[in-house]
Order: structure tokens, then sequence, then C-alpha cells
């Protein structure tokens, strides 16, 4: 498979965000791909603490205005921009101030994770896939980096899978040492369903208490690919590529073997 255009889905990205190996993978790696020949497009959640003016993000009208339905609640689609000048590459982000107007990422002032986390994710991702379909813009692959993208691999292969953007497209998940600690709650199955995803597609993840290791297990059992993005992550990662005997790309030392690698991870799908 010659592969011409990948997507990021990521949860950081630096210097949007501080430097930390899943931000700074986020901000070289497409970078590199595309300085590789191939077309990229980059997407992040717009976190409360990202600052608007000093990063010069702008919202795109024509791709905002969107109501995505989750629990039975409308939540409004908000799409910005902003431009890494020195990289030339335009990174989009996802808005909405239910889930990404408060100033920190994942967990408050004290550490507490967010009760709504798994509610934030689906909005993410299923905001990402929808911009996706109003660019038309058809993307090979799919790299998705940090436990917030964790259901990409799922809409993709069920509800987005006749989806003429999405149809022939592979999925990769890549592993970090990001655990969460608080399992996602009870109704999180439900919260997911939409036209295409059946009680069998959740059905791994349907008796609640989805813990970091659960979510991970179910993001690659839709992937085509997995790759380890930092150098220490949970063991019992490393376990599930092996349970799951899912195409896997170990962790590279350098930057330039990694991009060399991962370069050719995407073709060989």
């Amino acid at each position: 498979m010659n592969v011409k255009r990948v997507l990021f889905i990521t949860q950081e990205i630096f210097p949007y965000l501080p430097e930390s190996p899943l931000a700074n993978n986020s901000r070289y790696l497409p970078q590199a791909i595309q300085e590789k020949g191939k077309e990229i497009r980059t997407f992040m959640p717009k976190f409360g603490n990202i600052n608007e003016r000093r990063n010069q993000l702008h919202e795109v009208i024509r791709l905002s205005g969107m109501n995505l339905i989750i629990d039975d609640t409308d939540h409004p689609l908000i799409i910005k921009v902003a431009s890494i000048q020195s990289a030339r590459m335009q990174i989009y982000f996802i808005d909405n101030d239910d889930f990404f107007s408060r100033k920190n990422t994942i967990a408050d002032d004290n550490g507490v994770e967010y009760d709504d986390n798994d509610e934030r994710s689906i909005f993410y991702v299923r905001g990402v896939l929808e911009t996706i379909k109003k660019l038309r813009w058809i993307p090979d692959v799919i790299h998705c980096h940090g436990w917030m993208t964790a259901l990409t691999p799922l809409y993709i292969k069920t509800a987005f899978a006749d989806d003429p953007c999405f149809k022939d497209t592979k999925v990769v998940y890549s592993l970090y040492n990001d655990d969460f600690t608080k399992p996602f709650s009870d109704k999180f199955s439900s919260k997911l369903k939409l036209d295409g995803i059946t009680d069998k597609s959740v059905k791994d993840i349907a008796d609640g208490d989805v813990n970091f290791l659960k979510l991970s297990d179910f993001a690659m059992k839709y992937s085509d690919g997995v790759i380890q993005c930092e150098e220490s992550v949970n063991p019992g990662l490393l376990n599930l590529v092996e349970k799951n005997k899912i195409k896997f790309l170990p962790y590279q030392a350098t930057l330039t073997e990694s991009v060399d690698a991962i370069n050719q991870f995407y073709d060989s799908l």
C-alpha cells in the first residue's frame, strides 16, 4: 500500500501544551512524515489552558456549527485552527464549552480526573471524523496518540466503515506511558452508540469499570497496527499486543530511526 495521506489524532501537541513524550512526538512526527512526501492533517482538543491569542487560534466557521449528540445531550462542535510556521504545519483544534473550557487537560488542580473524560473522548474523536468528512479529505492511515483517541479504531471500523472518506482507511494506535486512574462510568458503552455500533461491537467494555488497560485492549481489537512511541510503557500494554496478535512496531531509539520505521510501517499496512 502506497500511503499518501496520514491523519494524526492526538491528545497533546507541543508548544500548545507542555513538553512530554506524547506532546513532542505529536509535534515532530507529523512534520517529519510530511517531509517524507506524505500529506498530513493533525488534530488535538482545544483544552482551556491553551492560550488562543498567543498561539493565534481562530475559528473555522465553515467547519463549525454541527451538533454531536452524546447520551441524549446536544453538544456544539467548534473547529479552530493555528499554524506552526517553522514546520509549515496546520493544527486543527476540536472545541466545545461543555468539555474543553476548563483550565486543565485531564484532571483538576488537585489531580482529580474529570468524571466526564469518557464523554470528552467520545466528543473529540467523533468531532475529528466529522470534520474530516466536511474537509472531504480521505486519509490512507489514521495514527492515534494518547488514550483520548482510543475510540477512533472502533468508529472507523463500525459507524464510519461505509463512509467514502474512511472505507479503506487503516488505523494505527500508539502506546505511551499515559495511564489514567479513574475508570469510565458504567454507561460508557451505551454512550458510544451510533448507527453501525451494535451491542456486539462494544461487548468487551459493556460491564463498566473501563480502566486504562481495558480501553487500550479495546482500541487494539479494532486497529490495524500498534506502535510503541515511548520507551517505558505499562507492561500490560505489551501483553495485550501479544494477546491480540496485532502488527507491532517496537520503540525506536532516535527520531530518525523512528520516522523511517514508522513511514515504512504505514506503507506495510
